[in-house]
């Protein structure tokens, strides 16, 4: 079930919905001012790369805790 996020035209709020694959072809409805005039947002992947970092950030190494 992938997340996608969105951002309201009419308010400006920016929310997460789950997607199921019935879904997809749905208006998705701001939780805020209920409007439809939604659009969804381009996500940057939020994973570290493996072997390199903390996981945490985009650092290459991370300071000792």
């Amino acid at each position: 079930m992938p997340i996608y996020e969105f951002k309201c035209k009419k308010c400006g709020l920016e929310f997460e919905k789950i997607f199921f694959s019935s879904d997809k072809k749905e208006a998705v409805p701001c939780p805020e001012c209920k409007s439809k005039k939604t659009r969804k947002l381009i996500s940057a992947f939020a994973g570290g790369k493996s072997g390199s970092g903390c996981g945490s950030c985009a650092a290459t190494s991370c300071p000792p805790s």
